[in-house]
């Protein structure tokens, strides 16, 4: 029995399950040291990486949620998009001849 790609596509949004948890365990192990930490500065640095984190896998897990529920990832689109651009710039003639002079012309390296 052979899969479509779109449940392959689907199945993608599963993987975003592993850097999720990485990145909140990591900030469990950033708040538990916050909280042996005593200087107020090192402390309030502490909870902004904690929060970084948490907004990081938060980011992480709703792109693996929207690849779930339609089955295509943010990265296919914009390089769908990316490729339909470069497409429609494509010189329809001949490239012009541009002259080479290096990163300084002579006259100006005599000043």
């Amino acid at each position: 029995m052979m899969m479509s790609g779109g449940l392959i596509s689907r199945s993608l949004g599963l993987f975003a399950l592993i850097p999720t948890t990485v990145l909140l365990t990591i900030s469990f192990f950033v708040l538990l040291v916050v909280s042996n930490i005593e200087k107020k500065g090192l402390k309030a640095f502490g909870y902004v990486v904690a929060a970084l984190l948490w907004a990081s896998a938060l980011l992480v897990f709703s792109a693996g949620i929207y690849t779930l529920s339609t089955g295509r990832h943010h990265g296919m689109c914009m390089m769908q998009g990316a490729m339909m651009g470069k497409m429609s710039m494509m010189p329809s003639g001949p490239m012009p001849m541009m002259m080479h002079h290096g990163p300084m012309s002579q006259t100006e390296t005599k000043k």
